[in-house]
């Protein structure tokens, strides 16, 4: 028997239950949902909403309507635009928009001045949105499986970045202004088309670089604190005389969001890093060895 679809206005039934449990909280995932009801725009107190692998192809203008909202994940749907009034959710901290079909993001995105996490994976850009240079705030941005062919010279404008995942894009050569980058921690250039690296010492505070399936001979030149993952990193690390630890996964756990913001990326509890992009928001640990 298949899951049920629901009205395109109503609630699921069990949508007062999970309410009235005092969190904020609503979760749709795995249903099928071509539109979002409309009466979940009217849940002006909501802090949590989850519409992951439902089919969604459209949201609604009144989305923002949702002033409190901190968490949306609409992941594994079949968006291909965005509506301008998901652009104005004030408090939106993390945004899960990984395995749609969008070719661009509004203009006004960049008024979402209190966003610090964004996964945007397996989407259709050739291009880095420019909206995303004025979010200065942001701290982890996952671009993996895309068509990007190169980035901004004005990407160092965002200063707070920590984490930036560019697998499976279309780099042919490494992108000149991530050498200006020098507050990343975390860099993913997995599977790409890098025949080689420039000195990446510039790279100041960088902890975890990802460069495995490039047509590269060897590892880039780095400081002996940072991890590596590629042709030759096993063996560049033994010459460390350090233990090689395990990377850590590319997704984060929904088990983490109401961790503090610093400890998004880097902090006491781990890193949330390298590994399989696949899979649901609580499917991946934590791994040791990265905090600060």
């Amino acid at each position: 028997m298949g899951i049920a679809e629901s009205t395109p206005d109503e609630l699921p039934s069990d949508a007062e239950e999970q309410l009235r449990s005092g969190d904020q909280q609503l979760e749709l995932s795995g249903r099928r949902l071509r539109r979002l009801p409309s009466a979940v725009c009217a849940l002006s107190r909501l802090q949590k909403l989850y519409v992951s692998g439902t089919g969604l192809r459209e949201l609604p203008e009144e989305i923002e309507e949702l002033r409190e909202l901190r968490i949306l994940a609409l992941d594994f749907n079949k968006l291909e635009r965005l509506p301008d009034g998901l652009c104005r959710l004030p408090r939106l901290t993390r945004l899960y928009l990984g395995g749609n079909r969008l070719l661009a993001l509004p203009a006004d995105f960049a008024q979402l001045q209190s966003l610090r996490c964004l996964w945007i994976e397996g989407n259709f850009l050739r291009r880095f949105p420019r909206p995303l240079l004025r979010l200065v705030a942001l701290q982890s941005l996952q671009m993996g499986d895309n068509r990007l062919r190169a980035l901004p010279a004005e990407l160092p404008r965002m200063t707070g970045l920590r984490g930036l995942w560019l697998y499976g894009n279309r780099f042919e050569e490494f992108p000149p202004a991530l050498l200006r980058m020098g507050r990343l921690h975390i860099l993913d250039l997995d599977r790409n088309r890098l025949g080689g690296f420039p000195d990446l010492h510039p790279l100041r505070a960088l902890r975890v670089f990802s460069y495995d399936h490039n047509p590269v001979t060897g590892p880039p030149r780095v400081a002996d604190t940072v991890f590596l993952v590629g042709e030759g990193a096993v063996e560049r690390m033994a010459e460390r005389d350090e233990p090689t630890p395990r990377p850590p996964p590319r997704r984060p756990a929904r088990a983490f969001e109401d961790e503090e913001e610093e400890d998004l990326l880097i902090g006491g509890g781990g890193s949330r890093a390298l590994g399989s992009p696949r899979g649901s928001l609580r499917a991946l640990e934590a791994a040791p060895g990265l905090g600060t």
